[in-house]
């Protein structure tokens, strides 16, 4: 399932939507004088009796009906024709859902395995965003439940657009950026393996970028020559999706894909048309960095990072069926590390300054298309990272995390960070060293042991300084 999710940028606790909002419109009658004849075959920019730069007889303050609906995605289609350069064969079903409904039935996938929510539940908690106290799976899911606009399906070959309330009028946009889907896996390969967190960011800043690409023109069209559907903003609320329960610092994770993949494919696509980008799912990237540095790929160096299990026969090994036997986070997950201190609401302060991992524009305002910096000095020069996730046999958990660098300097300047970003949760160091740390209470409590040398970093957690040892020989404790 690929989706359209709205763009939050928390800036000093406040949460800013950014979507495509109006005031209900008339617009002029299809097949007026404004509207070219219909061509004797199917074309590029023309679907089922709809030119792209075609009016519609449409009032929004009442909804759509059906036959307003239809017509609404007709000219889409031909509009995303028009921009993707790529024809539609056959009609896209859509189908349109209150969020409440989404959210009954996202809620409704069933348990996960344990190994699953263990896993997940380590992964998260290594970078401080979901305490060992709380689900993390749980919070993904009430993020996505918050912030989804729409999503395609593949193996039904249809779209939900997701509004907040019945009778509701559709943003154009997320049926442009659905639509957009569509094309995709009807003409691309797209059995993308993405066993990591990192790998799936990485695709997804091929997939997503294409679409919020789309997206993007399409809006630029909107707001020039192109009369648009936009949903009228709720009285007193910049969104009306309850945003506020989102969990900011996994937002950034999984956001990376929305924020620098347009800017990947519009790299792409400057250097080589649209065939570039279309080529592009032949060979797509295979680090997030390479969607952040669209000058990197393909060559971006990625190293496979050198890990051996060392651990006791007290910790096992937790792995995922379907995934790789190891969590890699890559630079969206560095990132949200250092800058989700900015958004807790649970203390006072942060890691970083907001300019260190936001994008601004020359007014000083956040970049609602592009917002988030994740080529910021903590992440850059990265070049791989393996997570090892244990359990012992009271269900404790904890990990090994070794990230690798282009430098002794970038490694060290990691490192630096990661030392703040435990002094906000309160660690504390507990040798002369500098390599040993401890956090009493709280969702991250535990021991835990940081050492660089050269180019690499490697980072210990257990749930006891004792336990050190154990999870990984030779860690000091």
């Amino acid at each position: 399932m690929v989706m359209r999710t709205r763009s939050v940028l928390a800036v000093a606790a406040l949460l800013v939507f950014a979507g495509c909002v109006g005031t209900p419109v008339t617009q002029p009658l299809a097949g007026s004088a404004d509207a070219p004849p219909d061509p004797a075959t199917d074309q590029l920019g023309w679907e089922a009796g709809y030119w792209y730069n075609e009016s519609l007889a449409i009032t929004t303050d009442d909804g759509l009906n059906e036959s307003e609906f239809q017509a609404v995605v007709n000219r889409a289609m031909a509009r995303d024709e028009h921009i993707r350069n790529i024809e539609f064969e056959k009609q896209v079903p859509v189908e349109v859902m209150t969020r409440e409904e989404y959210r009954q039935q996202s809620n409704g996938g069933g348990s996960p395995s344990e190994a699953r929510l263990a896993f997940d539940n380590a992964k998260f908690q290594s970078l401080f965003l979901v305490g060992q106290d709380e689900n993390s799976l749980s919070v993904q899911q009430s993020n996505q439940g918050s912030s989804v606009l729409g999503f395609y399906s593949p193996s039904k070959d249809e779209i939900v657009i997701v509004t907040n309330g019945e009778n509701a009028v559709i943003d154009e946009l997320t049926l442009a950026h659905e639509l957009d889907h569509a094309l995709q896996f009807r003409n691309f390969e797209m059995g993308y393996a993405s066993p990591t967190r990192d790998a799936s960011n990485a695709h997804s800043g091929l997939i997503e970028g294409d679409a919020r690409y789309v997206e993007n023109r399409y809006e630029e069209y909107c707001g020039e020559a192109w009369q648009c559907v936009k949903p009228e903003p709720k009285s007193g609320s910049s969104s009306g999706s309850g945003g506020s329960s989102l969990n900011l610092g996994v937002y950034i994770v999984k956001y990376f894909p929305y924020s620098d993949g347009p800017g990947f494919v519009g790299a792409l696509k400057d250097a080589g048309g649209w065939d570039a980008v279309n080529d592009a799912y032949s060979d797509p990237p295979d680090t997030a960095k390479e969607v952040a540095l669209p000058e990197t790929y393909p060559e971006a160096g990625h190293t496979n990072v050198s890990l051996a299990d060392t651990s006791d026969g007290e910790w096992d090994r937790v792995t995922v069926p379907g995934r790789a036997p190891y969590g890699e986070v890559g630079v969206a997950g560095i990132t949200a590390m250092v800058a989700y201190p900015s958004y807790d609401d649970s203390k006072e302060g942060g890691v970083v300054k907001p300019r260190t991992f936001l994008n601004y524009k020359p007014n000083g305002d956040v970049q609602s298309d592009d917002p988030f910096n994740y080529t910021n000095r903590y992440a850059d020069g990265w070049t791989g990272d393996k997570l090892y996730v244990y359990q012992n046999a009271a269900d404790e958990t904890a990990y090994v995390w070794r990230v690798t660098w282009e430098s002794p300097g970038d490694a060290q300047t990691f490192a630096s960070g990661y030392r703040n970003v435990l002094a906000y949760w309160g660690g504390e160091t507990v040798n002369d060293a500098n390599t040993r740390y401890r956090i009493a209470d709280g969702g991250f409590r535990g021991a835990y042991f940081l050492q660089t040398s050269g180019t690499t970093t490697t980072i210990v957690y257990a749930p006891r300084a004792s336990d050190l040892d154990d999870v990984r020989q030779g860690t000091p404790t």
